[in-house]
């Protein structure tokens, strides 16, 4: 037993010495004549062995020992495809199918809406053969530590930004609560091949810039809930006080807000006015059109006119507030998929039977028109526990009465 403990720590030294020596010569590689032979591999050691033993006339300069190491990284190809003809002399071997990557970024965009799809300038989704490779900051000892935005190179950086940007704006206008990674995955190829075409550029989109994409889907509603506090709270008239009196109004107020969601009538004593309630339109413009830097204005095409699921996760979101007050006093509650998948799928369930019921009159079209064409360039907007998901639902004889 002994022995073998002495074994492993020799070997746990002999690994730290050799992750030491890595980071010296990639701190400094005109120190060193040549590559330590420590950081070479099994592979290596075992060609030079052959070279030398069997071929013992052949010899190589220093400068052209050819050597794997798992701390170099190859040069980028400009030309990857003329590459691969050159290296390619096997009469036997199949050539790679340039259209398979095309193939499957076109089925990406198909899946999406005509919004993508039908935009001024089409996403071009063919992968170009001089793609750039993004370029992230180490440590000094060549680990890389937690991701964030000023991890990357200046022009990653700039693509980075402008897919975030994007991403969001795909997220609430095509699947504010998606469903799975899946649809999260193609919104995010999709952003960031618009952010390459608008900055001009082809960087390739790597596992790390995808993941800084996808922590992004949940940041969304949280941003929306964050700005919506204030404005629910004094639109509707709910009151922090430690007051019985107060408390019971507030818990009354929610629960008669919550039956049948008249929430979303412009007058929800009368249940009139549906879906032309002027905090639909406040949460709209403090969210995407604030001010000349917010999504709603830079990228107008989503926005114009006002999509349905916008309109469904804005209710959603109004809803949660509400249910931070079903006790009379304000309680946090978390804006996650799970509790409100449910609860935003009801309300846009509900939108696409207004749709129909008002179908002859397209008033519902006229409604997301309206709220485009109402959305102001605003700096600051200062005006004003059991979550069931079917008090999400309006009825259809509310659709009817509107006639």
């Amino acid at each position: 037993m002994l022995p073998h403990c002495q074994e492993n720590k020799e070997k746990k030294v002999e690994k730290q010495k050799k992750k030491a020596l890595k980071a010296a010569y990639k701190a400094d590689p005109d120190g060193f004549k040549q590559e330590p032979s420590e950081l070479h591999s099994d592979i290596d050691r075992e060609e030079e062995y052959i070279i030398v033993t069997c071929h013992p006339s052949c010899s190589y300069s220093k400068s052209k020992v050819l050597t794997f190491s798992a701390g170099k990284i190859p040069p980028v190809l400009h030309n990857a495809s003329a590459t691969r003809k050159a290296t390619t002399t096997d009469s036997d071997s199949q050539p790679e199918d340039p259209a398979t990557d095309d193939k499957d970024n076109k089925e990406i965009a198909e899946d999406l809406s005509p919004i993508v799809r039908g935009s001024k300038h089409p996403l071009d989704m063919t992968l170009d053969d001089a793609m750039l490779l993004p370029k992230m900051k180490k440590n000094s000892d060549g680990s890389h530590h937690c991701m964030k935005a000023s991890d990357f190179d200046d022009m990653s950086k700039e693509i980075l930004m402008t897919a975030i940007s994007l991403f969001q704006c795909l997220l609430v206008t095509q699947a504010p609560f998606p469903d799975n990674v899946t649809i999260k995955m193609k919104l995010a190829k999709v952003a960031w091949h618009e952010a390459c075409q608008i900055k001009g550029i082809n960087v390739k989109l790597t596992p790390a810039g995808i993941k800084m994409l996808l922590t992004c889907t949940s940041q969304v509603c949280r941003e929306l809930k964050s700005k919506m506090h204030s404005l629910m709270a004094s639109f509707f008239g709910f009151c922090t006080s430690n007051s019985n009196t107060v408390i019971r109004q507030n818990w009354d107020l929610a629960e008669n807000l919550k039956d049948g969601s008249v929430f979303a009538f412009k007058d929800w004593a009368m249940k009139s006015g549906i879906y032309k309630m002027e905090l639909l339109q406040l949460s709209i413009n403090v969210m995407w059109f604030a001010d000349q830097h917010d999504e709603g204005v830079i990228h107008h095409k989503y926005f114009n006119p006002m999509p349905i699921k916008v309109i469904a996760l804005v209710l959603t979101t109004i809803e949660c507030c509400i249910d931070e007050w079903l006790q009379g006093l304000k309680e946090d509650v978390k804006f996650m998929l799970a509790t409100y998948g449910p609860v935003y799928h009801g309300h846009f369930s509900s939108l696409q039977c207004f749709n129909k019921y008002m179908a002859p009159y397209k008033l519902l079209k006229k409604i997301c028109v309206n709220l485009h064409n109402m959305a102001q360039y605003i700096d600051s907007v200062d005006t004003l526990s059991t979550i069931s998901s079917s008090a999400s639902w309006i009825s259809d004889m509310a659709f009817k009465d509107t006639i």
